[in-house]
């Protein structure tokens, strides 16, 4: 019976939801409300639009999609938009920092929650380690590589796993962006609204002098004229067909990563509710824009298969004897790597914050400094750990691990709007008849203009959980179906169009359930279409990824997970006692001064 009473304890401190007020109660906030609707888009825009536009552009265009990789931009836009426009009900629904993290604590439970918020805290770690690398790898080459040549001959790294030197300016710059976080949120906003505009006029010069001096004839280059020995497909606008586009949006998508950076700052922006959804999609939308226009103008300006994979845009210039305009563009990538460093830094912070607030992670990281009112111990801390592994790590390795935990934290928070849409929320229940029978027909043929009950909320669950298992094996197939022959291969077809049945079936069903009748600042359309694919769409790219890479990402998940059990656990059911003790007492106070 102990035991059994035990087991149930630890299974509702795991499945524990989070409850918060909608109204904050004055003198109770930590954190200063400072940012506005313009400041979020440019940390949005700031975090999103940094390297990538300089690179990935060039990058794709040459192998993967050819003058279409605007087509493939537009796609992946539309792919990050899924989850962009369910992070932005999610942002008015829960305004409170910490992002994926504390929705996932509301919705679904302490674990669930837990998992996903040290999964962000590893994803925007490395992910920021990885910018700081580029950003010094790039001035080391501008500069003729001195810091490369001085420390491969003087203190080279000969392990396997890490890099050839120790990269002393990448752990330095992440410090001197550490410390412009921690300094306040309103400089640190200043100063990345700064360098985001900088970023976009420099950008602003490359679309306007490639569209007066590109070639309508470069979208349209017949196979002829290719010069032999090089891959330029069938040529034309598609030289690698529709195959090629898709690839090119499964490349693409990775330069959408970094809007849910707005997401973690509810507890510093002025009236959250509103603020938060339209800022991401805003900045989806003037990012998109961006890295289209780029696109098209540098296929318009030089061949697509003579671009450079590593710097397209400043050689482009050079080879048409236009310096200024070079070493403009130049300056513009430093920027827009300074702009990303310091929108990737930010959310750390928060996030390490907010689970701190929650007690699951240790106290220290929710301290906030009375001057700066920024949780300056946690900035440092993040900043240190973030600096380490962008000195020790190689660049390839960093961006391999960058995606797994927004991959994750977008599936999660897809998951969260379908179990929300269909939560019962009515105070009176009107439950369904009893018979097996009855229900499973009144399953499909319920009426979704009618309230949402106990029973419609448990099939909603049930086939939440059927399409999500149904996407995940769905997914798994898919990804290695090509590498099979044989029984195995007609095994895995076969497993494939089982799952996509399941997927339509569960989907439709959803679709006659009732929704949940609620006043919401912003509201995800076509529900549950829109989750549903951004869900399979997440789990595909998710499935992509090679198993090195999940291996690596796998240590770090462990760390966290031994942190929950030996104190998150045991800390977390602390906290709640002391948090209801303060309720009752505040409650009394209230009823005494009243």
């Amino acid at each position: 019976m102990r035991n059994s009473w035990s087991n149930r304890k630890l299974y509702q401190t795991l499945c524990r939801k989070k409850t918060f007020t909608d109204e904050f109660e004055p003198g109770k906030e930590k954190l200063k409300r400072v940012l506005n609707i313009f400041d979020l888009t440019a940390l949005g825009i700031g975090s999103t639009l940094g390297c990538g536009v300089y690179v990935l552009a060039g990058t794709v265009a040459k192998s993967i999609a050819g003058p279409a990789v605007v087509l493939s931009f537009i796609v992946a836009a539309i792919v990050s938009s899924f989850s962009g426009v369910c992070y932005a009900e999610f942002a008015g629904r829960v305004p409170k920092a910490g992002s994926a993290y504390i929705y996932s604590y509301v919705t679904v439970g302490e674990f669930i929650a837990f998992f996903i918020g040290w999964t962000l805290y590893i994803e925007h770690t490395i992910g920021t380690a990885s910018v700081a690398k580029a950003m010094t790898n790039y001035l080391d080459a501008l500069l003729g590589d001195p810091q490369k040549r001085y420390f491969k001959k003087h203190l080279p790294m000969h392990v396997d796993f890490l890099g050839e030197y120790p990269d002393f300016a990448s752990f330095f710059f992440v410090i001197f962006i550490a410390l412009i976080v921690a300094w306040g949120v309103k400089k640190s906003s200043t100063l990345n609204k700064a360098f985001t505009m900088l970023n976009l006029l420099t950008l602003a010069t490359v679309v306007a002098s490639g569209f007066f001096l590109g070639k309508l004839s470069n979208w349209n280059i017949p196979k002829s004229e290719i010069p032999p020995g090089v891959d330029g497909g069938n040529g034309g606008f598609s030289p690698f067909g529709w195959n090629g586009i898709i690839a090119g949006a499964a490349r693409c998508f990775y330069g959408f990563i970094g809007f849910d950076s707005i997401a973690t700052t509810g507890e510093e922006t002025k009236d959250p509710k509103k603020t938060i959804p339209l800022a991401i999609v805003l900045s989806l939308f003037f990012v998109t824009v961006a890295y289209s226009s780029v696109a098209s103008v540098l296929t318009l300006m030089w061949p697509y298969y003579d671009q450079d994979p590593d710097a397209p845009l400043p050689v482009i210039y050079a080879n048409m004897g236009m310096p200024i305009i070079k070493y403009m563009v130049t300056c513009g990538a430093v920027f827009a790597l300074m702009t990303t460093l310091l929108g990737c830094l930010f959310p750390i912070p928060r996030i390490l914050y907010a689970m701190s607030s929650d007690g699951l992670l240790f106290k220290c990281f929710s301290m906030v400094n009375e001057k700066t009112k920024t949780p300056v111990l946690a900035t440092m801390i993040a900043g240190v750990g973030t600096g380490l592994l962008s000195s020790l790590f190689n660049l390839e390795q960093l961006v391999e691990m960058t995606s797994i935990g927004t991959l994750m934290s977008y599936l999660m928070v897809c998951v969260c709007i379908l179990i929300l849409r269909y939560k019962n929320n009515n105070i009176v229940s009107q439950d369904l008849d009893n018979s097996e029978v009855h229900i499973i027909y009144k399953w499909w043929n319920a009426s979704n203009t009618g309230l949402t009950n106990k029973d419609s909320q448990y099939v909603s669950r049930v086939l939440i959980l059927v399409y999500t298992f149904a996407a995940v094996i769905f997914c798994i197939c898919m990804t290695n179906v090509n590498d099979c022959e044989g029984f195995l291969k007609l095994l895995l077809t076969i497993i494939i169009g089982i799952s996509i049945a399941f997927l339509i079936i569960s989907m439709l069903m959803l679709c006659r359930l009732p929704q949940a009748v609620e006043n919401l600042s912003f509201r995800v359309p076509f529900v549950p279409l829109i989750p549903c694919l951004s869900i399979l769409l997440n789990l595909y790219l998710m499935m992509e990824l090679n198993i090195k890479t999940w291996m690596r990402f796998g240590i770090g998940i462990i760390v966290g997970l031994l942190i929950y059990a030996f104190y998150g656990v045991h800390n977390s059911l602390e906290d709640g006692k002391q948090r209801i003790i303060n309720d009752k007492e505040h409650k009394q106070e209230m009823k005494i001064s009243n």
